[in-house]
């Protein structure tokens, strides 16, 4: 007999042998015919299966979230079934689930054509009215390479061979057509239903290394319902229209191309932008009793043996040696080792801690070609990275006072909804587990000093300690993971750094790695795509259009201008022998906040006639009016808030905590 424990506690007993669907045909008819998967302390068995031993028991449905996943990854198996059929010859690789879809690889001489794709989503909505069942089947190692071997799948023979020797070996048999897989799955193809779309085609190496054969990767998106595929279609048909690619084009804020590839050539409306974001974050850390520094681009791989990025993070680092000079130095790819070596100048004395060291650091990592994406992912970018050293006890209100940091920032750039991840000890690091341990409960006291609530992200930690991850949703709902806090016990003892105690001792600082935006490139293209370039007044790059009606405006025009940079706008002119439904319409598609029109009345009358993105109506107003009134508005929110006498340090939100 085994024993299952159920959600509400319940326990009951079964013979040994009885499958998911036996136990929820002896709850009731209607959860039999329900019920897709089961899950046996904590992790996903097919509902046939035979329950290999008794535990923590629960019944899932189609509605179930732990569903999806399996729901995907079984359409992603529909897809193959239905290239095979269609292209014979057709070898399969690999088909995950991934996040909001799936793919599969397959190898094959001919290419795949957009026009394939309907073809083949036909075929797959014809297996999932075939109700093909799925069912698991456990192999022999040789018998299944010779297998798929025999019938000319080298891939998945390559794969079962690679495995470790002790690895089970589970086929799954969905009607006639098998494949290689770990499972599980649901019972039939009727089950997957046909929320699901095909949408693009790829290339893809195998087992992503380029020095492999080439595949065609197909790629789709599969939900639990008809309603969840739409609504994801229109979120992705707006994520289109505001691809930070294109209204980066629109907008001529920057470019990227071949002969520095990775990196972004920001033209001036985007440094415009980058420099107003870079002030108003420079301004918040001043306030929050940031010190800024400047560390160096290149410094020796010593330091990074030292650091144990070098033995981790090799890879991803640009390395330079000189002929002339027998020494390897690192184009560095992160700030921490040229911050300790800073604090470590000097005697520190435990009075001047805590020590919140910042700095706009110019960073470079290898990124793959094919993984590189606008501004969003690069290889040269700028951290606004930070260190805080400061002592044990210091330690949790100074990760509360940086996670404050973070939240305000967010806030006042528009972003409400923020979820906090506490992110535990990887597998490979340094340290001990006591040192881990300790960690990890700062960052937790930290979140409860602030308030809020966290989820754990198990193993995700960096190699040298524990981290807060702080994750934003833009307009149209998708997650950004930005911001960070990480505790670190193991640089300072790796760099020797050292503080005089009260006491006289010297002692071990902590240290606290801190981003609010990370790359400032990133968070620029997220800001982008988050307004779709339509940017708050005081973001704007080009905040005031001062547009003609007529050539006789010209001169008013121009004074109009001047006399909205004197109240501290950023303004340009369009003097142009066009039509003004032109103009507007032009630079409405530039984003630009306002357009001030002029013409003759407007320049005998000292007026201005706003017009805002977005909105057909117009408002005339007295030329210094509308100065004042812009002015106001194109405030950041810092300085306005800074102005309004409320409290705007980070760490008056959680000073009354820490008392």
């Amino acid at each position: 007999m085994i024993d299952l424990v159920f959600p509400d506690g319940s326990k009951r007993q079964y013979e040994e042998g009885a499958s998911g669907r036996d136990i929820a045909a002896s709850i009731s008819k209607s959860l039999e015919k329900k019920a897709i998967l089961v899950k046996l302390d904590g992790a996903l068995v097919d509902l046939e299966r035979p329950l290999p031993h008794g535990g923590a028991f629960e019944i899932l449905t189609r509605e179930s979230p732990e569903a999806l996943e399996v729901i995907r990854h079984d359409v992603s198996h529909i897809l193959a079934e239905a290239v095979q059929e269609l292209f014979p010859g057709t070898q399969v690789t690999i088909g995950p689930a991934i996040e909001d879809g799936f793919y599969y690889d397959f190898a094959r001489d001919e290419p795949f054509v957009l026009d394939d794709l309907a073809k083949i989503e036909q075929r797959m909505r014809e297996i999932v009215d075939r109700d093909e069942p799925i069912r698991r089947e456990v192999w022999d190692r040789e018998v299944a390479i010779e297998h798929f071997k025999s019938i000319g799948e080298d891939y998945k023979a390559e794969i079962i061979s690679d495995l470790p020797k002790d690895e089970t070996i589970t086929v799954y048999r969905q009607g006639q057509w098998k494949d290689l897989c770990l499972g599980p799955h649901l019972p039939s193809t009727k089950h997957a239903g046909k929320a699901f779309r095909l949408t693009k085609l790829a290339g893809a190496y195998w087992r992503g290394d380029h020095r492999n054969a080439q595949l065609q990767r197909i790629y789709g998106t599969a939900w639990a319902s008809e309603a969840d595929l739409e609504a994801y279609l229109k979120r992705v048909e707006e994520a289109e229209k505001r691809d930070h690619r294109k209204i980066g084009r629109q907008m001529d804020l920057f470019h990227i191309q071949e002969e520095a590839v990775g990196q972004v050539f920001w033209h001036p409306k985007g440094a415009t932008l980058y420099r107003t974001l870079e002030a108003y974050v420079r301004r918040k850390i001043e306030r929050a009793g940031y010190v800024e520094v400047k560390s160096p681009a290149l410094m020796d791989k010593k330091l990074w043996e030292t650091s144990g990025h070098w033995a981790k993070y090799r890879e991803n680092m640009f390395v330079c040696e000189v002929e002339t000079d027998d020494r390897t130095l690192v184009v560095k790819p992160m700030n921490c080792p040229g911050h300790v070596q800073i604090f470590n100048v000097g005697q520190k004395s435990y009075r001047e801690l805590p020590l919140r060291m910042a700095e706009f650091g110019s960073c470079h990592r290898y990124e793959p070609s094919g993984s590189l994406h606008g501004i969003m992912r690069v290889r040269g970018f700028v951290q606004d990275d930070a260190h805080i050293f400061c002592t044990p006890e210091q330690l949790p209100i100074e990760a509360a006072t940086a996670g404050e940091l973070i939240f305000q920032t967010y806030a006042e750039l528009g972003f409400d909804k923020v979820d906090v991840k506490l992110s535990t000890r990887p597998e490979e690091r340094i340290g001990s587990d006591e040192v881990w341990d300790a960690a990890e409960a700062e960052l937790a006291k930290a979140c409860e000093m602030m308030g809020v609530s966290y989820q754990i992200n198990p193993g995700e930690g960096a190699f040298y300690g524990p981290k807060l991850e702080f994750t934003l949703y833009d307009a149209i709902g998708r997650a950004w993971q930005c911001g960070t806090v990480q505790v670190d016990f193991n640089l300072p003892e790796r760099f020797g750094a050292e503080y005089v105690a009260e006491d006289g001792s010297k002692q071990r600082p902590a240290m606290l790695h801190r981003a609010v935006l990370g790359s400032m490139e990133r968070f620029i293209g997220i800001l982008i795509e988050n307004y779709a370039g339509a940017f708050p007044l005081w973001l704007a790059p080009t905040q005031v259009v001062v547009a003609t009606i007529t050539s006789d405006a010209d001169d008013y025009a121009r004074a109009a201008a001047e006399a909205l940079r004197k109240a501290g706008l950023r303004v340009e002119t369009d003097l142009r022998n066009e039509k003004i439904n032109y103009k507007v319409r032009e630079h409405s598609l530039a984003k630009t906040p306002v357009i001030a029109v002029v013409g003759r009345r407007e320049a005998e009358l000292g007026q201005v006639a706003l017009r805002r993105l977005g909105s057909d109506g117009q408002q005339i107003l007295a030329l210094e009016e509308a100065a004042n009134r812009l002015a106001l508005e194109a405030t950041p929110p810092d300085l306005a808030q800074h102005a309004s006498g409320e409290p705007d340090s980070p760490k008056e939100a959680v000073g009354a905590m820490e008392a």
